[in-house]
């Protein structure tokens, strides 16, 4: 469960809730690629999308989620 309750507020365990951020990042794959985890689990993304101040489509679009990766 990502969110915590602590001293009446709620924290939550990523750094932005749309945006993708190298500390995120579980595995490098190649073409500049990464996996990274949230809540929902992992995705692909793009490491240029990694701490770049934007929401990542890979992160909050469902269509983007569903493309499969290879797990090595």
């Amino acid at each position: 469960m990502a969110k915590q309750k602590e001293n009446n507020k709620t924290l939550y365990s990523y750094p932005t809730r749309f945006g993708s951020h190298k500390s995120m990042i579980v595995k490098e794959l190649e073409n500049g690629k990464v996996v990274c985890k949230d809540e929902f689990g992992e995705y692909t993304t793009s490491f240029s999308r990694c701490d770049d101040g934007t929401a990542d489509p890979s992160r909050w679009d469902l269509k983007f989620r569903n493309v499969k990766f290879e797990k090595s």
